[in-house]
C-alpha cells in the first residue's frame, strides 16, 4: 500500500504539579494558543483544548507517525518554559509527571469536544480527582488510587 491512512482521535489529560490551581484565566487563552502551535508544528491536528486551574484536556486527531509520549513531553516542556519565561505566575510552574490518553471513534468526537469546551462548568460539580478516576474506570485502565496523583520527583 503506497499511502498510510488512519483515523485516530486521542484525548490527553494532564495536571499541574501537585494539582495546584496555577492556570489563571488571564493567561490561559495564550497558553492554549501556544500549546495549539506546538501540536500543529508536530504535524498533528488539535480539535479541542480547555481546562481549569489545575489541569487541561486536549483532543487531537493523531497521525500514525507521531509518538504520543514524545508529543506530550514536548507540549509540557515547552509550555512550562513559556509560562515561566513570561512570568504569568509568581511561582515556578511545572506540570505533574505523566498523563492520561483515551481513544475515541469519529462518532464520539462531537461529544468529547463539547465535554472539553465545558470544563469550567463541569468542574463546578465534579472534582478533578473524581473525574479522572471515573475516566480510568470507564476505559478499564488499571491504577492504584494511592499513587494516582503522587509525583515521583
Amino acid at each position: 500500500m503506497p499511502n498510510t491512512y488512519s483515523q485516530i482521535y486521542i484525548q490527553i489529560v494532564f495536571a499541574v504539579k501537585n494539582r495546584r490551581a496555577l492556570i489563571k484565566s488571564d493567561f490561559e487563552t495564550d497558553l492554549f494558543k501556544y500549546i495549539t502551535g506546538i501540536i500543529q508544528q508536530k504535524g498533528q491536528l488539535l480539535i479541542a483544548i480547555n481546562g481549569v486551574a489545575d489541569h487541561i484536556h486536549i483532543l487531537i486527531a493523531m497521525r500514525p507517525t507521531c509518538m504520543l509520549s514524545d508529543l506530550v513531553r514536548e507540549v509540557k516542556k515547552a509550555s512550562n518554559t513559556y509560562i515561566n519565561e513570561n512570568k504569568f505566575i509568581k511561582y515556578k510552574f511545572e506540570w505533574q509527571s505523566g498523563f492520561a490518553a483515551f481513544s475515541y471513534n469519529k462518532e464520539q468526537v462531537p461529544m468529547i469536544v463539547n465535554y472539553i469546551k465545558n470544563q469550567k462548568e463541569h468542574h463546578k460539580k465534579k472534582r478533578f480527582k473524581d473525574e479522572f478516576i471515573s475516566m480510568l474506570e470507564d476505559f478499564g485502565v488499571e491504577f492504584n488510587e494511592s499513587h494516582i496523583f503522587k509525583d515521583p520527583s
